[in-house]
């Protein structure tokens, strides 16, 4: 199974969660380029175009002709485009708090896009602050400072810092217009897993998307928001196994 992760995360925020898998299947974490331990060269592009095309090099890369995906917020878009844009077969999806209908981004998100230039530029300790705050906001229980700082540290350096406003810089909702359409010929196993407090994609996306997609189950995790995996980890674990586990064969 494949694990993908959204923006500003990294592979470590689902790590708990796929150390607690890995006994029963053979668990996959990647960074994706300009996150977490990948490069964050200011030449490589990190919009989700790219993204996708890279998961499927990746897959083919490590002969996974039909992995199961769990995919959370821009990683949802990114396996739903090498889905259904480059052909790789999954043998189920988990599309957790995704990324995947329009219109997406907080405020505080469309603002940067706008005006990336000046946030690169703000001084380090304004631009943390900020980092933070926007970070605090996808939980909802609040985050423990061990785990604000761990989120936080990939994009408090210079590198860092440039490559967080370049990674939203680039994001376009044209990237997600373009599969929306395609949803309906989904026909893998697909569940779609949301918070009930996600301040960032609300929980109506969840709704839409459970009824474009032919099949699909829909759980909703009570006193989560974005950050689901340090809101409710047990809950999500358990929803995980159960449908992972179910999806394997007798």
């Amino acid at each position: 199974m494949v694990f993908c992760h959204g923006t500003p995360w990294s592979s470590e925020l689902w790590r708990p969660i796929a150390d607690a898998l890995a006994p029963h299947f053979t668990v996959y974490l990647w960074d994706m380029p300009g996150y977490g331990r990948s490069s964050k060269h200011p030449e490589h592009r990190v919009s989700l175009d790219v993204q996708g095309e890279l998961l499927s090099d990746l897959l083919s890369w490590w002969d996974l002709p039909s992995p199961h995906v769990v995919a959370h917020d821009f990683g949802g878009a990114v396996a739903l485009r090498a889905h259904l844009l480059h052909e790789c077969g999954f043998a189920s999806m988990a599309l957790v708090d995704v990324v995947a209908l329009r219109p997406w981004g907080s405020d505080f998100f469309r603002l940067v896009r706008d005006h990336a230039d000046v946030f690169a530029a703000l001084p380090p300790a304004v631009h943390e602050g900020a980092l933070r705050a926007y970070i605090g906001g996808a939980s909802h229980r609040g985050l423990t400072a061990e785990a604000l700082d761990a989120l936080a540290l990939p994009w408090l350096d210079d590198e860092g810092q440039a490559a967080f406003y370049r990674q939203i810089a680039e994001a376009d909702e044209s990237y997600t217009a373009q599969v929306e359409p395609l949803y309906p010929a989904i026909d893998v196993p697909v569940h779609v897993v949301w918070g009930d407090d996600d301040a960032w994609i609300p929980v109506d996306r969840a709704h839409r998307l459970h009824e474009l997609i032919p099949g699909a189950r829909l759980t909703v995790i009570e006193r989560a928001g974005h950050l689901i995996q340090l809101d409710q980890p047990e809950a999500l674990t358990a929803t995980l196994t159960q449908w992972l586990s179910s999806r394997q064969a007798p």
